[in-house]
């Protein structure tokens, strides 16, 4: 994890065109997952935009990683490497995680989606949505911390029967894909022992949970994150800039 910057406006104002250009791949890429598809071939179209778009992917740039997104598919949770033997099937939930890299700066966004109707994979995934939406609301500069926005997300999660992952965080974005301070989905600890949320930081929060036990897995591909007991995980996640006033997401 690389040290906390804090941005000038200069470099808030790049993020942001960068989180634009990154919000609309993700727009795109979500309109093409459908039954019948395969991980690669949206691997392939994400590629071909980010560098359309005068952009790297930024999962390219971490090391021994060869892929521009991340995908997983139903009790994968992060990391999943986007083989061309994952063909999407109807009930999937699949999981898109990319960031790109543009003038200098990271975005990374990530959404779960739901391949056909289904009520129990829709409530699950409706509150992965509302968990996200509570942990920005709880975004107050200079008067709140990070443990504000576990805490946020942790709430809805336990309070809705699902469980926030805790071995997984998200994180500082700038330069780096990956700076201080952590993010976890879950409070432990003192809030004030926890980084204070002041302007000009950029946060990549990350809501990271599961149907049943949170306790993770590692395939053999060394990458593909899972859940042990094989119950679905969900995934949503955005870049956030903390403005003067308050906040905005980017992505």
């Amino acid at each position: 994890m690389n040290k906390l910057t804090i941005k000038t406006p200069e470099e808030l104002k790049i993020m942001q065109e960068c989180g634009k250009i990154l919000s609309d791949i993700k727009k795109t890429l979500v309109n093409h997952i459908k039954i019948g598809v395969s991980a690669f071939d949206i691997d392939k179209l994400a590629e071909n935009l980010i560098e359309k778009a005068g952009a790297k992917p930024s999962f390219k740039m971490v090391k021994d990683y060869k892929w521009s997104t991340c995908i997983s598919v139903n009790e994968g949770v992060v990391h999943g490497i986007p083989h061309k033997h994952i063909i999407f099937k109807r009930g999937d939930l699949v999981s898109l995680d990319l960031g790109i890299f543009y003038k200098g700066f990271h975005t990374d966004t990530s959404t779960t989606l739901c391949l056909g109707k289904d009520a129990i994979k829709d409530r699950f995934l409706n509150i992965g949505r509302e968990a996200f939406s509570h942990a920005v609301y709880s975004i107050k500069p200079n008067n709140s911390y990070i443990y504000d926005i576990s805490n946020a997300m942790e709430s809805v999660l336990i309070k809705n029967g699902y469980s926030p992952i805790k071995d997984l965080t998200g994180h500082g974005i700038g330069k780096n894909l990956h700076e201080d301070p952590y993010i976890p989905c879950f409070a432990s600890g003192r809030r004030e022992d926890t980084a204070k949320i002041i302007t000009g930081m950029a946060l990549a929060i990350e809501v990271m949970y599961v149907e049943g036990n949170s306790k993770l897995m590692v395939e053999n591909d060394g990458w593909t994150i899972k859940t042990r007991d094989g119950k679905m995980a969900g995934l949503f996640e955005d870049t956030v800039i903390v403005t003067q006033k308050g906040y905005k997401v980017i992505t």
